[in-house]
């Protein structure tokens, strides 16, 4: 009998040991009393392969996301896709694979990309720029005076569900499918979501956790954004797109989105840690909101990481080994539950982001954010050094 077995990732010490010892106990049910050589060589063979697959991982998590780990831009799609959990089936024996996506790519890759446009690769990349009001920037015109060469605008303010009273929450699956397919997105696309802020990436990481959100795995982040993509000398294009429309099929995967209902019961329950993406003086209350209406301040036991923090001054986002070391030092444990926060669901995505390329890919964002909570919650559940919230 030969057993091949990927174990889960080196961050899960308990879940490993588990799936040892549900092997071995299987190992000895069916031995049916060979000899303890062959027994004793089969278990090496075995433990060897465990080793190998480790080292395996440890690199991949090591390596995802980061500019350090060089590719060949016009190598096949599938060398984006990072090999990072295996679970086995004890009932079949089968082995069953889940892979992370590529989350970033480089310039040097989409601009290689765009002039070859291999068969097979599907590239749809998109704009989805956003801003706050008060940034006094229409990313639409914008995007019509320039933009990375094929590419769409993405609004998120539209494609969104326009009932909530709430900022660009999310839409129906249905009307999303119909959105990204009028943009030329299939479900065979590879799509590459860039945005043109200042810090490199800003409204961008929503749409990528949206599309992660609807099932669609094959999508990836321009590292740098397009801040970087012009400081590198790249094409520029102007006008508007035109694209023939595709068809999407989108299906919502619900452990990735958290609501009011599930934070208000996480503040006795403890289920999962709150992660806040806003500056630290709004997360505080001693700076405003850029909102009419809504006072700052955090939920209670909530964590401050502001999402720049996940970013490198020149608008790049940080290595894995640094995001790592970013989460340990605010004391998030990332082998434990995450929910992500922020003012209104879109930079609360970098916190995804950024788990997700130390091989955390499940953390859920809190859709109607710090809007949300401060027009619902009592008072009492608004922590702020500033004026809080009254009756």
């Amino acid at each position: 009998m030969c057993l091949l077995v990927l174990d889960r990732p080196l961050n899960k010490p308990l879940g490993a040991l588990t799936s040892h010892v549900c092997i071995l106990i299987n190992f000895c049910r069916v031995w049916d009393g060979r000899s303890w050589n062959q027994m004793t060589a089969a278990l090496f063979c075995y433990f060897l392969l465990q080793l190998y697959s480790q080292l395996q991982q440890k690199h991949s998590v090591m390596a995802l996301g980061s500019e350090r780990a060089t590719v060949d831009p016009l190598s096949q799609v599938d060398s984006g896709r990072i090999q990072k959990l295996a679970n086995l089936s004890q009932d079949s024996g089968a082995m069953s694979q889940q892979l992370l996506y590529r989350a970033l790519v480089s310039a040097k890759w989409l601009s290689e990309a765009i002039k070859s446009q291999q068969a097979g690769l599907a590239l749809k990349i998109v704009d989805a720029s956003w801003y706050l009001p008060k940034m006094k920037r229409n990313p639409k015109r914008e995007f019509e005076e320039r933009h990375i060469p094929g590419a769409v605008f993405f609004d998120i303010d539209q494609c969104s569900d326009r009932t909530s009273p709430y900022d660009h929450m999310l839409p129906k699956a249905n009307d999303f499918a119909e959105y990204v397919g009028k943009l030329g997105v299939g479900n065979d696309s590879h799509v590459v979501v860039y945005d043109g802020s200042d810090q490199g990436l800003f409204s961008a990481p929503r749409v990528w956790w949206m599309f992660r959100v609807f099932g669609h795995e094959a999508v990836s982040l321009l590292d740098g954004g397009l801040k970087n993509w012009q400081r590198e000398g790249n094409a520029l294009s102007s006008g508007k797109t035109q694209v023939a429309p595709s068809e999407f099929h989108a299906s919502l995967d619900k452990s990735l989105v958290k609501t009011y209902e599930d934070v208000l019961d996480n503040l006795d329950s403890h289920r999962f840690q709150l992660v806040d993406a806003r500056a630290a003086g709004r997360f505080r209350g001693v700076e405003p909101e850029p909102r009419d209406g809504i006072e700052p301040g955090h939920v209670p036991g909530s964590t401050s990481i502001p999402f720049t923090d996940f970013l490198t001054e020149s608008g790049f986002e940080k290595t894995p080994e640094q995001i790592r070391t970013l989460f340990q030092e605010k004391k998030v444990d990332l082998l434990k539950p995450v929910v992500a926060t922020c003012g209104s669901g879109v930079t609360a995505c970098h916190v995804a982001l950024g788990a997700y390329l130390c091989g955390k890919p499940d953390v859920a964002v809190y859709d109607g954010a710090w809007v949300e909570w401060y027009m619902r919650a009592q008072p009492e559940n608004i922590i702020s050094e500033g004026k809080g919230k009254t009756v």
